[in-house]
Order: structure tokens, then C-alpha cells, then sequence
């Protein structure tokens, strides 16, 4: 008959006696105080950030008294993308985009830090006197309680040094955050089943054998850095990500970076610091030193080993370096025996990256799991540290975690660029709220295929499904199939698109109004219009033709708002200016010289009824643009047309200024394509320095976007107007302007750190994943780079690709126009 193994019950070997005032004490008389550590962002920190951040944990670690242990502990679990498709409000592309990160695989991280006070004798202890080892664990009182109160003292100090930097926060853990409530799991049930998931409260056996440590179905398996024999020569703070990194900019990680978010499987990377009595322990030194001296000549080892000690001495002493012990572990583990092989594989070959020899740790597998709780610091086996100082071993902690969600209900999603983890991200409100920008206003700049447009729909896309009213200014047709597609779906009350045919000419009425209201803007941006008609640039009205062309504006909207019968258009208002305003002229006796009302309407006769731009400004339609959410002006055909372009640039201006004047508390965006550059040079300068400077008044913002380095860097308008009342610049890859990227750094005002973030777009993107890189930078205090990824439905309704266009809405025409029903076959069919 086979022996049964023996098995002791879980309460006697717990090691933790009550967690109480935010406190875990164990049954060794230990307190421990647990905080939850929010780090800075991966790809986002410098090399003098990330010393920083190394000066404000030595600081901090520095206050504790002796006998404390620091225990850094990161958490990296495996998980999977949950869609939110439950939302009632998802519109076709929003559903389209959350199922295709349906399952997307990526690597969650959670960092807490332990502050533990012991005693001198629990910090010496061998691994054979673990808790593990004794067959009940008798609770000890807590003798010196004036120490413990120092303690808690020196932590509180600790946090604040930490708080303070700037870079990483600590916040404290509670009572149910440690040991857990009837509805989620605490820290400790976490740790003793290995797993975050909240629906699984299933109690799991642990196996804390010599050969093998199991947790419920998992193999655990233990890599070390014990002995100073198995660590590198030389340590810091960080070191060159060569992946993101080109000959003229540096992409910086931490040190232990290979073990943390690079290492992709389940795992916990465990960093020690423990301070032990500094004085005490040189003295110790001192005398080994002297032991080994005496034992010099017996072996060649014993000189060696004495130069090392007193290297380490010498270096304490001159200056006045604190003595302590390190350890660090990574605890990984797998149900599955084959992948297990390949994680211990896979860790060996990320701890060599750290020039680390690696050690598969197989003896003390169940102590180190067993110390790794929180608050059961103080039972870690002393054999398994090496001595060092506080600067070095703090090299060991990694410094940075994934992408976070924006804490703001409004903003886009895009994708992590390094797990293809869908985030949500604010670029406009939260920043604003927060005082990193002072505007809402965008610029972006990318070259030809570089997925500006593909961005720039997504974006926009996502601020309409939000409540935003768009308008949008194009010369490619980048638009039209989102414009279809949000008209389609709204049958009509939204997406405009007007365009130049020959068959289908542009055609505006300026003097419609839907509730026939003719507010202040709407007065003079027809004022305007109609001095852009008789006036040429360099031919400036006088001040008395101003005022009459001013009364016969304002006399005609009295008549229309008066007389129902009088014809609301362009057409109506000439004919009253050749009767009604004639009459009133020759009663005022005003001179030809002042105001020649001949020459006025016959330069206004080509846009009459009859004449060559009669339909120009005297449509038929009934359309107010104020109420329209969606709408697309697309100028290919007439930015070069001296006369068309001018009278339609007044008209889309006046739409938007409109709009943020009357819709007040809505937010509203301008998206101005290639096309400010003809706007530009057709003394619209005005409109748009009016515009930027202004918008951000309005709960509005303004975009341009440009894919020339020479117009940012020559034109005079982008520099003053548009790119200094930018706060939020995107760009998209730069490499075809590697060689003239220092113009675009000095006109955008970026730093080093952008610098390397933008030059970093696109150089080690997944090959298994289709998507484009673009870096987000706000207020030039925060950015990152993100990844634009979408759905095959997305990718169709944003794609420029002349022929994948054209087979959408040749196929929709198949279907009576469903434009939705056709993207939905094609992306099937592409899937």
C-alpha cells in the first residue's frame, strides 16, 4: 500500500497573524505596510528621468531604520482583451473595432512595494528555520513598540519622498485590499492561488514539495540572482533599447527591463532590499578582510577575496555608501509542462540580456515562494542575498509599466504599441482640466503613406459617435466613405459631402437660415462674401462703400425676415439692391464717387441668374449647416480656381465660426486637410490665425494636417498661427525626412525625449498585425506612441485606395446603395 502523504493544515503555517489599520502583522511580531505603485509609462522616460526616479527610491529607502526590508514586487499576468459589445449606443464601426480585439492577448502588470520592520535576529535567518519548517507557528507580541511607531513614521516619510518625484506614486493598501471582501480577492488570496481573476474564488492546494512547487495546476519555476558570481559587472539605471533606437536618437528601458514587460509569460519579478545595521556589517567585513590576509598565503583565492573586501570597504567608507543585502527572483509558472520548458528557457535567455548568469533556482523554490507573500518578507532565507549597496541594487527594479486608460468618459481608442492592447485615450478634455494644454487645437504632420488619413478617420470618426459636430475641408476624397457611411445611417440628417462636378457643381445659399435668425457673424461673414465678389485683394473698398454694401445687407434681411414673398438667396438680394436699395440711394443722395451702384452690380452680375456662377450661390436646397453634424468640403477641383476657391473658403469659414458662435456647450472641430494651403495663399490668412486663436473659447478645436516638410518650415501663417496655438502635435513616421528632422524638431520646439519617440515610429512593429505607428505629444510635457489598428469594416470605410474604394461602392450600388452591407461582405471576405 502506498504511503499517503502528509499534509499540514493552511492556519498553521500561515505566517500572518491580522492585517489591521492598514497594517500586516505577522505571527514573527513583523509589521509590513503594502502600497500600490503606479510607474511611469514603457518607451516614455530619458536617461535623466529614469536617474530620477533611481535618486527618489534611494532618498526614500534611506529614512527606514535598520532591520527593514523593501520588497518591490511586479506582477505579470496573462490575460485577454474583453470587448465591450454589451453597450446599447456601439455604432456599426465602434462594434466592428471592439470584435476585432476579441481575445487580443496582452501582458497586465501590477506593481506593489512592502515595507517590512523585523528584528536583527529574523534578518539572519537560514532558510532551514523558514515557517515552513516548523510544525506550528507560535505568535510572538511585539516587544518595542516606541520603534514601531518610528517605523511607521519613516514610512510615512518613505511615501512622501516617492509621491514627491514626480514620476512614480505609492498609494497605501487597505485592509479589504489585502485580505479581500465576499465580492473580490485580496492581495494575499491573489498571491496564494497565482492568479487576478475575480470570478474564480475556488480554493486551490499548494504543493510545496523538494522537487517540484505546485499551486493548483500550476508548475512553479524559480530563477535567482543570489550570488554576486551570477551578476553582471557593471550596472545602471538604464541601458539603449537597440529595437526603437537609430543612429541619432536613443529609445532608453531600465536596467531589469528584459525580466518585466519583455518577458511575456505568466510571472512575478521579485526585487529585496534589506537593511541590515551598516556599521555593523563593514565591521564584519573588516575582519573578514583581516582572515583572509592571514590566509593569503595558503591560496591565491583569499588575496583575491580580500582586494574584493576591501575594494567594498574602501568604496563605504570614502563615500559613505549604506551596507546592505539584495536579492531579486522571477517566479513563473505554467499548467502546462512543455510551455513550462520553454518559460525557464525564455527567462534564462532575458536574465543573459541583463549580462546575468542565469541560475534555475530548484532547492529553494517553496521558501522564496513561501517569503514572497506580502508581509512575510522577514522569513526570506539570508543565504539567498548578496551584499551590495543601495545605488546598485536599486538598478534591479524595473521603472516603467504598459499604456494606461484615460480616467475621462470622452476620448479615443487606439492600440499599445507593444501588446496591441486596445486604450482608451484623452487628447483634448483631461489634458486641459489638468493644465498640460491651454487648447484643444491639433497638428498633425506625416508624408505620403504614413496613415495620416487612416488617423485622421479614426479620430474623427470617434468624435462624432461622441456628439461632436465635424466639418471637415479635403482635397483627396479621404472622407467620402465615412461621410457615406454617417449618412446613410442617419438617413440623410447627417454627412454632407459637397464636391465640384461639372454635373453637380458646389452650390451654397449664404442667406439661409433654418429658424431665419441673422446673428452678428452670420451678418458679416455675408458682408464679407459679397466684398470678396466686387473687391479684388489689392483693390481695398473705401470706408462709405463699406457702410452701404453694410445697409444693404442689413435691409435686406429685415425685408426677408419681414416679407415672405421676397426670394431668400443671392438673386433676391441683387434684385433688391438694383430696385428697392436704388431708391433709397437717390433719396439719400448719395454720390457715385461715395458708392457706384452701376459698378457694384455689374462685377455682381456673373453670380445673377443668367450668369456664368448663377448657381453658386443661389441653391435650391434648403440647407441649414448648422444642425448638420457631419459635413465634408472637398476642393480638389477649385483650390487653384481664383474665382470659385476664394467665395467657397468664406463660405466653409463662415459655417464653422457659425457653429461655435450659436451651438453653445457642444463641442465642435474643424479639420482643415492640405487645403490650408490654398487657403492660405488666398489672403484667407485672416480666418485662419482668427481661428486658432480663438476656438479654444468655444468648447471647439481646430486641426490642420500637412505632409510637407517645407510648408512647416517656409510658411509664416502655420509658424505663427497654427502651430503655436497647437498644444497637441501628431506625427506620423519620419524617416523619409530623417536628414531634415532637425528643422521640424526646431520649428515644432520638441525635445530630445519627443525626438526619439518620433524617430522610434514604426521600427519594431509586430509582423503578425496590420497597423501604423503615430507619436502624441501634449503641451510638450506628456507623450507617447501609440499604434493605429481597426477593423477590416474600419479599414474599408477609411481606405484611400483608389480600387478598394471603388469595389465598396460598386458593391453597395448592387445593394440599393448599403454602403454598411457592402463593407460587412468585403471585410468577411478579406477576413
Amino acid at each position: 500500500m502506498r504511503p499517503i502523504a502528509k499534509r499540514s493544515p493552511f492556519a498553521d503555517k500561515f505566517p500572518i497573524w491580522a492585517v489591521e489599520h492598514n497594517c500586516i502583522l505577522s505571527k514573527d511580531a513583523d509589521i509590513t505596510i503594502a502600497f500600490k505603485v503606479t510607474l511611469p509609462e514603457l518607451f516614455t522616460i530619458t536617461a535623466k528621468e529614469y536617474e530620477a526616479i533611481h535618486a527618489a527610491w534611494h532618498k526614500a529607502i534611506k529614512v527606514l531604520p535598520d532591520f527593514s526590508i523593501v520588497h518591490k514586487q511586479d506582477w505579470y499576468l496573462k490575460e485577454n482583451y474583453e470587448p465591450e459589445i454589451q453597450k446599447d449606443d456601439l455604432s456599426f464601426l465602434s462594434r466592428s473595432f471592439e470584435k476585432h480585439f476579441n481575445e487580443r492577448p496582452f501582458l497586465a502588470h501590477h506593481c506593489y512595494v512592502y515595507v517590512t520592520k523585523t528584528t536583527k535576529e529574523r534578518m539572519r535567518r537560514q532558510s532551514s528555520f523558514s515557517t515552513l519548517t516548523r510544525k506550528h507557528l507560535i505568535s510572538k507580541e511585539i516587544q518595542d513598540k516606541e520603534a514601531m511607531l518610528k517605523f511607521i513614521e519613516s514610512v510615512d516619510q518613505f511615501e512622501r519622498i516617492i509621491n514627491d518625484s514626480g514620476f512614480v506614486s505609492l498609494e497605501r493598501l487597505t485592509d479589504s485590499e489585502i485580505v479581500g471582501s465576499a465580492t473580490k480577492k485580496g492581495l494575499l488570496e491573489e498571491y496564494l492561488s497565482l492568479t487576478s481573476e475575480q470570478d474564480n474564488f475556488t480554493l486551490q492546494d499548494i504543493h510545496l514539495g523538494v522537487d517540484e512547487v505546485k499551486v493548483g495546476d500550476k508548475i512553479l519555476c524559480l530563477h535567482t540572482l543570489s550570488d554576486t558570481e551570477n551578476l553582471p559587472n557593471e550596472v545602471s539605471t538604464d541601458k539603449r533599447f537597440e529595437r526603437l533606437s537609430t543612429d541619432r536618437s536613443d529609445c532608453r528601458l531600465s536596467f531589469a527591463s528584459p525580466v518585466g514587460l519583455l518577458l511575456n509569460c505568466n510571472h512575478i519579478y521579485n526585487q529585496y532590499i534589506f537593511i541590515d545595521n551598516s556599521d555593523e556589517n563593514l565591521r564584519k567585513f573588516e575582519k573578514s578582510a583581516r582572515n583572509m590576509h592571514s590566509l593569503g598565503k595558503y591560496s591565491r583565492s583569499n588575496q583575491i577575496n580580500k582586494e574584493w573586501i576591501e575594494n567594498y570597504l574602501n568604496e563605504a567608507h570614502s563615500k559613505g555608501l549604506t551596507s546592505v543585502r539584495c536579492h531579486c527572483n522571477v517566479l513563473a509558472w505554467s499548467d502546462d509542462r512543455a510551455e513550462l520548458r520553454q518559460i525557464k528557457n525564455d527567462v534564462g535567455s532575458q536574465l543573459a540580456l541583463m549580462e546575468c548568469r542565469p541560475h534555475h533556482n530548484t532547492i529553494d523554490t517553496a521558501t522564496l515562494y513561501w517569503a514572497g507573500m506580502a508581509g512575510n518578507a522577514g522569513d526570506f532565507p539570508a543565504e539567498e542575498s548578496f551584499y551590495t549597496f543601495i545605488d546598485p541594487a536599486l538598478c534591479f527594479f524595473t521603472q516603467e509599466t504598459n499604456y494606461r486608460n484615460s480616467l475621462s468618459p470622452f476620448g479615443i481608442k487606439m492600440v499599445d504599441r507593444l501588446t496591441g492592447k486596445p486604450i482608451h485615450l484623452d487628447i483634448s478634455d483631461l489634458p486641459m482640466k489638468k493644465g498640460i494644454i491651454t487648447n484643444r487645437n491639433k497638428f498633425i504632420l506625416g508624408p505620403s503613406g504614413s496613415g495620416k488619413s487612416f488617423f485622421t478617420n479614426h479620430l474623427i470618426r470617434q468624435y462624432y459617435e461622441q456628439g461632436t459636430h465635424v466639418l471637415l475641408v479635403d482635397t483627396g476624397n479621404s472622407y467620402q466613405g465615412l461621410c457615406e457611411l454617417v449618412r446613410q445611417k442617419t438617413g440623410g440628417k447627417d454627412g454632407v459631402y459637397f464636391t465640384y462636378t461639372e454635373e453637380n457643381p458646389i452650390a451654397f445659399n449664404p442667406f439661409y437660415t433654418d429658424d431665419n435668425v441673422f446673428d452678428i457673424e452670420k451678418r458679416e461673414s455675408i458682408k464679407t462674401l459679397i466684398m470678396t465678389l466686387w473687391k479684388r485683394d489689392d483693390e481695398p473698398a473705401s470706408r462709405s462703400e463699406e457702410v452701404a454694401l453694410s445697409n444693404a445687407v442689413n435691409l435686406f434681411i429685415k425685408k426677408i425676415q419681414k416679407d415672405n414673398t421676397t426670394e431668400v438667396s443671392f438673386n433676391g438680394f441683387y434684385e433688391f439692391a438694383k430696385t428697392d436699395y436704388k431708391t433709397i440711394l437717390e433719396e439719400k443722395s448719395v454720390r457715385e464717387k461715395d458708392f457706384d451702384l452701376a459698378n457694384f452690380l455689374n462685377v455682381l452680375e456673373p453670380y445673377y441668374k443668367g450668369g456664368e456662377y448663377d448657381y453658386l450661390l443661389n441653391s435650391t436646397e434648403e440647407l441649414d449647416l448648422l444642425t448638420k453634424r457631419f459635413i465634408v468640403f472637398e476642393i480638389d477641383a477649385i483650390k487653384d480656381h481664383k474665382i470659385l476657391f476664394p467665395i467657397v473658403t468664406i463660405i466653409i469659414m463662415e459655417v464653422f465660426i457659425n457653429k461655435m458662435r450659436r451651438l453653445t456647450g457642444i463641442r465642435k472641430l474643424i479639420l482643415i486637410e492640405e487645403a490650408w494651403k490654398a487657403i492660405a495663399k488666398e489672403g484667407m490668412a485672416e480666418y485662419i490665425k482668427y481661428l486658432f486663436k480663438t476656438v479654444r473659447k468655444f468648447f471647439g478645436e481646430a486641426i490642420v494636417v500637412t505632409q510637407e516638410v517645407d510648408d512647416i518650415i517656409q510658411s509664416p501663417i502655420v509658424k505663427e498661427s497654427i502651430i503655436n496655438n497647437s498644444d497637441c502635435k501628431i506625427l506620423l513616421d519620419q524617416r523619409k525626412y530623417m536628414n531634415k528632422f532637425d528643422g521640424i524638431q526646431e520649428m515644432l520646439g520638441l525635445t530630445e525625449k519627443e525626438k526619439a519617440q518620433i524617430l522610434s515610429i514604426n521600427l519594431n512593429n509586430h509582423p503578425s498585425r496590420l497597423y501604423k505607428e503615430v507619436w502624441i505629444g501634449l503641451g510638450g510635457t506628456q507623450s507617447a506612441v501609440y499604434a493605429t489598428e481597426v477593423s477590416a469594416e474600419e479599414y474599408l470605410t477609411y481606405t484611400t485606395e483608389e480600387t478598394e474604394k471603388m469595389k465598396v461602392l460598386e458593391l453597395a450600388k448592387t445593394k440599393g446603395g448599403d454602403i454598411e452591407s457592402a463593407i460587412k461582405q468585403l471585410a468577411e471576405q478579406r477576413r
